[in-house]
């Protein structure tokens, strides 16, 4: 029996693996279909290269720099080697009572890569590419895992009186990327055209059947995102935090609408399926914590924050082509803090550990990817010209185009 529950555990790994795996086709999707038709080629080759850096950069340094031990751990960084290698004295399937080493892995390597994508959108349409893979080699590599580690790795926040709590990653997975794209979309500037004297001009995504599909996948993936950190197939927790994500998604759409239409008196399309979004990311710190209402309350607020983010973002001149700082850092922000809100962990000292975490990730994040960011445009530059970014991506990154056959009107 006992093998028997161990081989139902590391299957479900597996399968939440697949899961959040398919994830990173529903942000390209969602951003291509946010973004114009010229750049399509741009924004697919960016989700498609970035799994990819992703899991080798994880694999060299970030799995290791994230569950550290083997040669150092401190407080606040430590480190078990480089590669994918077992830890001392252990063989793969005694590595873990729920799970083999190889099955930690490669979900862990699953999120990783998340962070880069969710700083992908804010960027879009007018960074080098280059840029962009640099950025995403040492975010994957370095700064998420640092931050990973200090909770989940056993860290400062793991330790403290009463710990710091992100059960999937609200803050430790979203608000890293969302920091970076705050950080990058301010030092990249708006997109020529975005905002006139005349006031903002709104840029529309080509195609919103794509941006539907994307998320529609997200959704899809995201059972696995937060039904697998539960990292067994117990059947009450796991079915709990499905029904958590499930109705915090939902109360997302609710709450983006409401939020929308009180603003612009319209149905958006777009608000609604960020408000998806926001709930989602506002349930995965505490998904095993909360009850079916807690979650519906959350994704509420979430989704009505995503709306009120864009629109203070606009308002500031920060572009951010998709949404992606709204729904992924200040989302993840108030996802984080709700742990001490609502729940089995509501409490005053919850709330202070929360505020921690919070505070300690933004300042971090924010450094890095500014030294980072920074560095780059000060060396060869971080933006294309004018020219190229008027003409498109596509062409001249790519020299090839999404849509060949048909005349764009841009």
């Amino acid at each position: 029996m006992q093998q028997e529950l161990f081989t139902i555990n590391n299957l479900w790994m597996m399968v939440a693996t697949i899961l959040v795996f398919i994830m990173h086709l529903g942000f390209a999707a969602l951003e291509a279909g946010l973004t114009r038709s010229k750049n399509t080629i741009n924004i697919l080759f960016k989700n498609t290269i970035i799994p990819g850096l992703g899991i080798l950069t994880y694999g060299l340094i970030g799995f290791n720099l994230m569950y550290p031990g083997e040669i150092f751990q401190g407080a606040f960084i430590g480190l078990s080697g480089f590669g994918i290698n077992l830890p001392a004295n252990w063989d793969n399937a005694g590595y873990n009572e729920g799970y083999t080493f190889y099955t930690d892995f490669v979900f862990q390597a699953m999120f990783a890569a998340t962070a880069a994508t969710i700083v992908s959108g804010a960027v879009a349409e007018r960074i080098k590419l280059s840029s962009f893979m640099f950025f995403s080699l040492m975010y994957v590599g370095i700064c998420y895992p640092i931050v990973g580690m200090w909770k989940w790795g056993g860290g400062f926040l793991d330790t403290l009186e009463t710990p710091f709590y992100d059960f999937a990653g609200s803050t430790i997975v979203h608000s890293v990327g969302g920091w970076g794209a705050l950080v990058g979309a301010i030092l990249l500037g708006p997109r020529i055209g975005k905002y006139t004297p005349h006031g903002i001009r709104p840029i529309p995504g080509h195609n919103i059947p794509m941006a539907v599909i994307g998320v529609f996948l997200l959704w899809f993936g995201w059972f696995g995102f937060n039904g697998g950190s539960v990292l067994s197939a117990n059947p009450g927790e796991v079915s709990k935090v499905f029904v958590t994500t499930a109705m915090a998604g939902a109360a997302g759409s609710i709450g983006a609408l409401s939020a929308a239409y009180s603003f612009t008196r319209t149905f958006d399309i777009t608000m609604v399926l960020n408000g998806i979004l926001a709930g989602l990311v506002g349930i995965t710190a505490g998904a095993d914590v909360m009850g079916p209402l807690d979650a519906v309350i959350i994704g509420s607020i979430a989704g009505a924050l995503a709306v009120g983010g864009v629109i203070f973002f606009d308002r500031l001149k920060i572009d951010d082509p998709v949404g992606a700082i709204s729904v992924h850092l200040i989302c993840g922000i108030w996802g984080t803090l709700a742990v001490g809100i609502f729940g089995s962990l509501a409490g005053w000292p919850q709330i202070v550990s929360q505020l921690t975490g919070i505070v300690v990730t933004g300042l971090f994040c924010s450094v890095f990817s500014f030294i980072l960011f920074f560095g780059m445009k000060k060396a060869r530059g971080i933006r294309v010209l004018a020219r190229e970014e008027i003409e498109g991506l596509d062409v001249n990154e790519h020299s090839m185009q999404a849509y060949p056959d048909f005349a764009s009107k841009e």
